[in-house]
């Protein structure tokens, strides 16, 4: 079974998704709307587990929120930043502030064991490992012993 990508924001049909949301300039533009930059996502399958390794530099962990309801796990982050200067001189004051959020979610397969879900923030790598149900893990190759 492989992780299906959802998309909760999407409310245009896809063909015009694919027009208004197209990245023209080849990644130089923010697809995602204002204040929302999708992060990069790798999906790893090996015999123990579902990799989900997400790209997020510069972040905390305590920016994230991951979330498991009925089978779709969702990644989103959120993080307002205020910067305040006062130049004396010449009686200027700049107020600059920044907005950023992203919104992620992947429907599970049934065979990840949804209890033993982790997650780590390494190098701004930020790693879910989704553990297989036993049944779902590949079995050895054995003879069968004809009676």
């Amino acid at each position: 079974m492989n992780l299906i990508k959802r998309n909760e924001d999407q409310w245009l049909p896809s063909v015009f998704d694919d027009i208004f949301k197209n990245d023209w300039l080849g990644g130089t533009t923010n697809t995602g709307g204002v204040g929302s930059r999708i992060p990069a996502v790798n999906i790893l399958e090996n015999e123990e587990n579902f990799i989900i390794a997400v790209a997020a530099p510069g972040k905390s962990k305590d920016q994230f929120n991951i979330e498991l309801d009925n089978d779709v796990l969702t990644i989103s982050s959120e993080v307002k930043e205020e910067h305040e200067s006062t130049e004396t001189n010449a009686r200027f004051t700049r107020k600059e502030f920044n907005y950023n959020n992203f919104r992620r979610a992947f429907t599970l397969p049934e065979s990840v064991e949804s209890n033993k879900i982790t997650a780590n923030y390494s190098n701004g790598v930020l790693e879910i490992k989704l553990p297989k149900k036993e049944e779902a893990k590949l079995q050895a190759k054995r003879m069968i012993e004809i009676e």
